[in-house]
Formats: structure tokens, sequence, C-alpha cells
């Protein structure tokens, strides 16, 4: 049976990250719900050209034909051996919808993986990134700073501070779309003991061996 999961964290997690590396190593293919839709609009496929319509009106994608996009791109050969979720289900009402359709293939969400940071820990990882302007280089002005503050070392362009990199974005994203709107979707995921929680302050390979260890036991409980 494929090994389908969902991933869900707070933004600046990590989670993206450790979606690419999994997808890489383990053959999954990783669905993020926005590329999906770019993906579906640049193909000029029918269900993008209705994603397209809506979006030029200034709608949002309603839920079954992001379901439907879903259904077709867990169709294609790279999604054979499982599929990382990721951006989506966004509200209970997805989560059932998407539950619906893995079931009407055959397949069901082996586990929802929760890459879980405070926002404190947040705010320090992210608010100290720095981009140059020439090529968007990156820097930490504490984990990977430049030589000389505000020059960055490859091409000597200036550093900037990306505007949702401001702590007080970054708090209002964390509330927003991790407190508020993720908190329903989380409790559904937990009713049905789905959920496991990943400690995503730790370094990124340390996070990674535990997410490894993890698909590993559902790899051999399947």
């Amino acid at each position: 049976m494929p090994l389908d999961l969902v991933l869900m964290g707070p933004p600046g997690a990590g989670k993206g990250t450790q979606a690419a590396r999994l997808a890489g190593e383990r053959g999954l293919a990783h669905i993020a719900t926005g590329d999906m839709l770019r993906a579906a609009v640049a193909e000029g496929s029918e269900l993008g050209r209705q994603a397209e319509q809506i979006m030029a009106a200034g709608g949002l994608v309603p839920d079954d034909l992001i379901i439907a996009m879903i259904r077709e791109r867990l169709g294609r050969g790279d999604a054979g051996r499982g599929s990382l979720l990721d951006g989506f289900p966004r509200t209970e009402g997805q989560a059932v919808a998407l539950e619906a359709m893995l079931g009407s293939q055959g397949r069901a969400i082996a586990a929802v993986l929760v890459f879980d940071v405070q926002l404190a820990t947040l705010i320090e990882r992210l608010s100290g990134r720095r981009v140059c302007r020439a090529a968007g280089h990156v820097y930490h002005l504490v984990h990977s700073p430049p030589r000389s503050d505000g020059v960055c070392d490859l091409d000597g362009s200036e550093l900037y501070q990306r505007d949702d990199d401001r702590p007080d974005v970054i708090e209002t994203r964390y509330r927003k779309q991790w407190q508020d709107a993720a908190a329903p979707v989380l409790e559904h995921y937990r009713r049905a003991g789905l959920v496991h929680e990943l400690d995503a302050a730790r370094p990124a390979g340390e996070v990674a061996d535990e997410a490894d260890r993890l698909l590993d036991r559902l790899v051999g409980a399947a």
C-alpha cells in the first residue's frame, strides 16, 4: 500500500526542507498544493484552466477542485510509492474530503508528521535571515553571518531582511496560520491517532533522523 503522509507545522518549521529530502530519498511525491496549482495552470490542463479562471477573478479555489487535482496527481507514476501532502488539508472539511478521496483509491493517510517549534525559536531562526539583492544568497546573522556586515560575500551586493522575516510578521503568521487555522485539523488527526510530533527546534539532521525512524516503523508495520 502506498505511504501517504500529511506534513504540518508553522511557517519556518523546516517541513519543506524535510519534505524535499524525504521525497528524494524515499521515492515519494512531494505534493505542495501551491506548487501543484501553479503547475496545473502552466500545463493548461482542464483542472488548471478552471483554477486559473477562479484565481483571476480573485476567488479561492474550492475544495472539490483541489481534491480533483490531488486525485489526478496521485495517479502519476512518481506517486506510486506514496506521497507527502504539504499545505493541505487546511480545514477539517478538507481532511474529511481527502480521506474519502484516498479511500476511493484504496489509499489512506498513514501518519501526520507535525514539525513542532515554539514562536520564540521561530523568531530567532527567521528574523536573523538576510538575503542578497543580486542573487538571493542567504545568510543568518548568528548561524552563518557574512564576513562584512550587510554585504554578500559572493557578489558584494546589499543584504536585506525580507518583510515576512520581521518578528511582528512571523508572530502574526504563527498565530493565524498555525495556532488558529491548523488547530481543528490537528485535533481531527489526533482523534484518529495519526499524529506524530517532531521537535523541529533541533538541528535539521536530528529532525531528519527522527523522521526516518518513524517512516521505517510505518513501512515495517504496513
